[in-house]
């Protein structure tokens, strides 16, 4: 595939790039290494291939939600430095 220096100029852009000359042709030939790499797997044979999303066989290790009873208030508040019994006190935060 060519890529113009126009060509790479429009991406650089897309990407709010700012390149100089020498970096447009560097950028350019690194593109087209992309392209060709590609290119090339555009090429493998994949008949039969199931289409994946990862490969690696992933399961969530998080558990579903699950209704539970909280925390009994005496219970939370016992371990509290500051409590007026019915609400943690901490020290204003604002101000």
């Amino acid at each position: 595939m060519q890529l113009s220096r126009d060509d790479v100029r429009k991406v650089a852009a897309l990407a709010k790039l700012e390149l100089s000359d020498s970096q447009l042709d560097d950028v350019a030939e690194k593109l087209r290494n992309v392209l060709r790499l590609v290119d090339q797997l555009s090429q493998v044979d994949t008949t039969g291939v199931e289409e994946m999303a990862h490969p690696v066989d992933v399961h969530s290790v998080t558990r579903g939600d699950q209704i539970q009873a909280g925390l009994p208030r005496e219970a939370a508040l016992r371990n509290a430095p500051q409590t007026d019994g019915e609400f943690f006190l901490v020290p204003p935060v604002l101000g």
